[in-house]
């Protein structure tokens, strides 16, 4: 899986080594599998996605709504955004924004091979994601030539997971990927994170290098659009 931002997660992993043992990962969105998950209704509108997800597990219908964010939603989002990176990097500085969320605007709307997608249900932001240029900082890939952009920022609220959700918000930023003339798509992620490599493969997503550091065994992944 993708941590939400390679600071964020080196940080974080870094305290919690020296703690002994980090729960933060586990509690990481994408380490659940959505085996199980029945799709009743998708929908495509402008920019909008409505879909209908029915948990075998919670017996219930949730009509979620995926949407790119606009300007009116920058505050709600990163208000969302920080509060998920509190809850599963609790070591972090919890006040200080991080530079992509700090300049949303600038980043994810008016920045060239920026996008950023949220899930609501009944007008609460539940889950979000986005990608934001490569900046070529791994000197082992070469994207020369090539509009990579980095998926980042990957969350679901708890009572969310499990059921697909995480795989439709994907699904539905790889399409304005494409749209937009991406060529490739880069994340990494580690094997310490419950899931996250299969995950990351269910998503079409291939293993292209693993550093051999014992500590983070920091996993390369791309997908080829």
């Amino acid at each position: 899986m993708v941590a939400p931002h390679t600071q964020d997660r080196t940080q974080s992993v870094q305290n919690g080594m020296r703690r002994g043992a980090s729960h933060d990962s586990r509690d990481y969105c994408s380490s659940r599998s959505s085996t199980g998950t029945r799709v009743g209704r998708l929908t495509h509108a402008w920019r909008n996605i409505c879909i209908t997800l029915r948990s075998p597990a919670k017996s219930v219908a949730m009509n979620i709504t995926i949407t790119e964010v606009h300007p009116a939603d920058i505050p709600q989002t990163v208000d969302f955004v920080m509060r998920a990176r509190a809850e599963i990097f609790p070591l972090l500085d919890a006040i200080t924004v991080p530079p992509d969320l700090a300049g949303f605007e600038q980043v994810y709307l008016s920045g060239k091979d920026g996008k950023f997608l949220i899930a609501r249900c009944d007008e609460r932001i539940i889950a979000a994601v986005g990608y934001l240029p490569y900046d070529h900082r791994f000197a082992q890939l070469d994207y020369t030539g090539r509009r990579t952009v980095e998926i980042v920022r990957l969350y679901v609220t708890p009572e969310f997971r499990g059921d697909g959700l995480a795989s439709q918000l994907c699904q539905a930023l790889w399409a304005h990927a494409a749209a937009g003339a991406i060529e490739v798509l880069y994340l990494h992620t580690h094997p310490f994170l419950p899931g996250a490599i299969r995950f990351w493969e269910k998503q079409g997503f291939a293993v292209t290098d693993v550093e051999s550091d014992p500590l983070w065994n920091t996993t390369h992944m791309e997908r080829v659009l």
